[in-house]
């Protein structure tokens, strides 16, 4: 089976190379970035100002070939895709919760953004804390460096 996707966006971000990047949202406080929505999907923007965050779903567009394992920034040891957030999966789509902070016509105003300039965007869903919030009993080989994410960048190893 086949399935094909369409962008509905771009997103523009401060980050031009893949090098040096936040990894994840909690490592990008405050950087700040827009999704351009195209213009047939401005109406799906109603009611969307009412919420602080979103979830953002994207295309890795400079992706290289798929790998059923990966080495991860925040380790030296490989692991299977499944097991990581790396780009090199076999649908290279990425997923990022950020802060909204404007609707303004065609283009969402965002923040904490760890996403690569000239992204395609695919989705955007609202964030809602008591649908989405779960509490868990663990988080497998990430256990060991949850606390460094905040301060952890990008290489070249996905480039």
């Amino acid at each position: 089976m086949q399935i094909h996707y369409a962008a509905i966006g771009i997103l523009n971000s401060p980050h031009k190379n893949i090098a040096n990047m936040p990894i994840q949202p909690s490592g990008a406080d405050g950087i700040r970035g827009t999704i351009t929505l195209k213009e047939q999907y401005i109406e799906g923007l109603k009611d969307l100002k009412g919420f602080s965050h979103i979830y953002v779903l994207y295309h890795f567009h400079r992706a290289k070939a798929a790998q059923l394992t990966v080495t991860p920034f925040m380790d030296e040891s490989s692991h299977g895709i499944f097991a990581t957030r790396a780009p090199r999966r076999p649908n290279a789509i990425g997923l990022s919760v950020l802060k909204l902070t404007a609707v303004i016509g065609p283009q969402l105003q965002i923040e904490n953004v760890d996403i690569l300039d000239g992204t395609p965007i695919l989705d955007i869903k609202p964030y809602v804390p008591d649908f989405d919030h779960v509490s868990v009993e663990r988080i497998g080989w990430l256990d060991h460096a949850k606390s460094e994410v905040k301060k952890h960048r990008s290489d070249n190893r996905f480039a």
